[in-house]
């Protein structure tokens, strides 16, 4: 076995015990901010794919965060970065930032979709599925899945075998979707000191 499935296999068998402790994560929210810019490549996604855009979810608390719902989490974030090459938008379509649904090979932005449309077929809701903007440490962007859950927000990311809580993760968090509008995006309020390398 890989040390990729003995760490997987590891995790899983951990959830069980953890949660009947009640205390697997930190509970770990990201503050957001006022309405800003939309990403372009969200943008046009939306003319393409209106229903995409105009989900509106009411005011209500983050969904539970279960042994099921992790699992579930943990299988889509693996099942979509294993079945996805990684290619940038150029290399795809011969333009930068064009989001879209994968087929076999996508960017960042496109494994995120994917995994959003995979976890609102099984019942989580549009408002705690938010496509993220980040900065990656050697400053490159980059688009990630946060899950909104009743033990914090928790990052599903084609960079990374596990699901972190977004405090765990070495990037800066810009902005995200509203949790409110499918089709507006919030800024975020990283306050962290994320410990960035600069190559002299």
């Amino acid at each position: 076995m890989t040390k990729t499935g003995t760490r997987l296999l590891t995790i899983l068998a951990a959830l069980p015990l953890a949660f009947a402790a009640g205390t697997a994560f930190a509970n770990s929210s990201m503050t957001t901010g006022g309405r800003t810019t939309q990403p372009i490549g969200h943008y046009e996604f939306c003319q393409r794919e209106p229903g995409e855009c105009s989900q509106k979810t009411a005011k209500k608390a983050p969904v539970e965060l279960t042994r099921k719902l992790w699992s579930a989490m943990i299988d889509v974030n693996n099942a979509v970065n294993m079945m996805v090459a990684p290619r940038t938008d150029m290399e795809m379509w011969g333009k930068e930032e064009l989001w879209s649904y994968p087929d076999k090979v996508g960017d960042c932005e496109d494994y995120v979709l994917e995994k959003r449309r995979r976890l609102m077929k099984m019942g989580v809701s549009a408002g705690d599925l938010l496509i993220t903007v980040v900065r990656q440490p050697n400053g490159d962007g980059h688009a990630v899945l946060t899950v909104r859950t009743s033990r914090g927000d928790f990052v599903l990311d084609n960079l990374e075998l596990r699901v972190l809580a977004w405090a765990d993760t070495e990037y800066t968090y810009l902005k995200r979707q509203s949790e409110r509008n499918s089709g507006a995006w919030v800024s975020i309020q990283d306050d962290r000191n994320v410990l960035v390398g600069s190559v002299k």
